[in-house]
């Protein structure tokens, strides 16, 4: 039962939200405003804020730029659809579509991550006329019914009914695959050999894609080796089945050595999908794919939300930040400098059992000390320890046991060196 400063409105929350959903800490805390890197609640108790509303928070709370655009569109026009011409949506396909590096590439805007990983399946299984789709293991792509169906994480898969036939590929989780032991080529070749033979032996004809994430995301950040997807991509091309990025989480330039989380795999996807930091909080998303894929779409169809011109302004205003002030130069060096810090930590600490990820990216992964057995709990006492001492993390991985970290993209050194003391601080209670 909490009961901290925000008991009451906890017992709100519970009585008007359904009941699988819950905040994070034993006594949840309430965010009132933003400024920059930090959050406070009302009573002015600050916080800095290294997971940013799930990766979503991308240049900063109140971002004067971004905040600018959205308050200058508020004050024309918020809402019209894609059934009027709109500026603010039509630039911003314009500008997604050559960032995004696919030929002849055409943007469908949507709400949220699962509906534009939905729009994805939608394309594929008609351009392919299949309902074939192969996914990772380990992964998760969204909430809704199609969605739910290509996730592979059982703490998050709310049905097993679905109109689609999925296969489950093995991905980059290596520290838990059949094969931790191999080097990263080797583990490369043993899945691309697991692609081949379930290509074999599973399917009844025409595939119609591979969906995966660059970095698992809700998968505690599993990050495989670069390469990985590139030669998985030719076992797929050799069937003509479509490959597809979920780029909801890597995009924008987070990974710090890349601006889509595909490229470190020397590839180009048929399509990809984009949502969260895109807007800064701004609903937000979309998929990008060649024109002759989405064109297989005959019918009328008109996207309610999608691309409104609010939504549209926070985009551009964002993006544009992103481009102007080079954030994935500094994702790279703020993520160097993390990794660097969050290395000679986890050295300290025999429950800890890997750090991973990539850029502002990065998670590590807590075990019962001096084994492999997943500890939820440890992971459960540096989310509410780093909290203890100002800083505001997030929580993941198949087993609940996984602490992930995403600061936002202009993150400063201080700032990392901030969250550093802090995590070490929380490391040092934790009890082995």
């Amino acid at each position: 039962m909490t009961t901290g400063k925000n008991a009451k409105l906890h017992e709100r929350y519970k009585r008007a939200l359904p009941s699988f959903l819950s905040p994070y800490y034993a006594d949840p805390i309430q965010i009132d405003r933003g400024q920059g890197g930090y959050v406070f609640e009302p009573d002015g108790t600050k916080y800095l804020d290294f997971f940013g509303g799930v990766l979503t928070t991308m240049v900063g709370h109140n971002n004067p730029v971004v905040t600018k655009a959205v308050q200058e569109q508020a004050a024309k026009v918020m809402h019209t659809s894609s059934l009027y011409l709109s500026e603010p949506m039509i630039e911003l396909a314009e500008k997604i579509a050559d960032l995004s590096g696919i030929p002849d590439a055409r943007v469908f805007l949507t709400p949220s991550g699962t509906e534009a990983n939905d729009a994805a399946l939608l394309f594929a299984t008609s351009y392919r006329k299949s309902n074939q789709i192969l996914a990772m293991r380990n992964s998760y792509h969204g909430r809704s019914f199609s969605t739910q169906a290509i996730t592979s994480h059982s703490a998050w898969s709310s049905t097993s009914i679905s109109g689609l036939q999925v296969t489950f590929v093995q991905g980059p989780y290596q520290l838990r695959s059949p094969h931790p032991e191999l080097d990263g080529a080797a583990y490369t070749q043993s899945c691309v050999d697991d692609l081949s033979q379930l290509l074999t032996m599973t399917s009844a004809g025409d595939v119609a894609a591979l969906i995966a994430e660059p970095i698992q995301g809700v998968g505690g950040f599993a990050t495989p080796p670069d390469g990985f997807f590139g030669a998985m991509k030719k076992e797929l091309d050799n069937a003509g089945i479509l490959y597809i990025s979920d780029e909801v989480q890597t995009g924008w330039g987070r990974t710090g050595d890349n601006f889509w989380g595909y490229q470190a795999h020397g590839i180009v996807p048929d399509m990809l999908t984009f949502a969260k930091g895109v807007g800064n909080g701004i609903t937000l998303a979309g998929v990008v794919a060649r024109a002759e894929v989405v064109d297989t779409i005959k019918v009328l169809n008109f996207s309610t939300f999608g691309g409104n011109p609010l939504s549209a302004a926070g985009g551009l205003a964002t993006i544009n930040y992103v481009l102007d002030n080079n954030l994935q130069a500094n994702a790279k060096a703020m993520g160097d400098r993390f990794r660097s810090g969050l290395d000679a930590m986890a050295a300290k600490h025999d429950w800890i059992a890997e750090v991973r990820g990539r850029g502002l990216m990065q998670a590590f992964e807590t075990v019962a000390p001096g084994t492999m057995e997943p500890s939820p709990a440890h992971a459960t006492a540096m989310l509410e320890g780093t909290k203890t001492h100002g800083l505001l993390v997030g929580k993941g991985g198949l087993y609940g046991n996984v602490v992930r970290m995403a600061p936002m993209l202009d993150v400063n050194a201080a700032e990392i060196d901030e969250a550093l003391d802090a995590l070490q601080a929380a490391a040092d209670t934790v009890k082995a």
